[in-house]
């Protein structure tokens, strides 16, 4: 595996790593049971799509990622304060795994963008895939979300 390759895949697993914590972190906030169950399904998608890339990185020979990103813990920290100051409502908590997920888009595009190998451009783009689903399905629920608050 070469090197350029390599840290595309250990950046999207660092990334996978953050959704997957993001979203448990959402879970455990959220009042609404249908966002619990949505976040929870969406952290152990992010799970298995960082196991998947470390099994890869680990067929090459390789190192795997095994952490988050230390934006991502910022940004975690971020919902905490945030959450500390807020009321704290859904709407909000959707806001802010939207804006997760935005990251989570702009780093798999960013991947796509490289030389990578055929097999491995086949599971970044099924990921990639998977990461737009879960934006637009948190962008969904969000504005009907705000729309009800309304």
């Amino acid at each position: 595996m070469n090197d350029e390759v390599e840290s595309v895949l250990n950046e999207l697993i660092e990334t996978s790593i953050d959704g997957e914590k993001g979203f448990f972190k959402a879970a455990e906030d959220a009042h609404a049971a249908e966002l619990k169950s949505l976040f929870t399904q969406c952290a152990q998608r992010c799970r298995q799509g960082a196991a998947e890339l470390q099994s890869q990185v680990r067929a090459q020979g390789a190192s795997p990622e095994n952490s988050g990103s230390a934006a991502g813990a910022l940004h975690r920290g971020w919902v905490s304060v945030r959450e500390a100051l807020s009321h704290r409502d859904d709407a909000a908590i959707l806001e802010e795994c939207e804006r997760g997920e935005d990251r989570a888009k702009a780093v798999y595009k960013k991947g796509l963008g490289k030389a990578l190998p055929p097999d491995i451009r086949a599971i970044v783009e099924r990921q990639y895939q998977g990461v737009i689903a879960n934006h637009d399905r948190v962008r969904e629920l969000r504005d009907r979300y705000r729309a009800h608050a309304a």
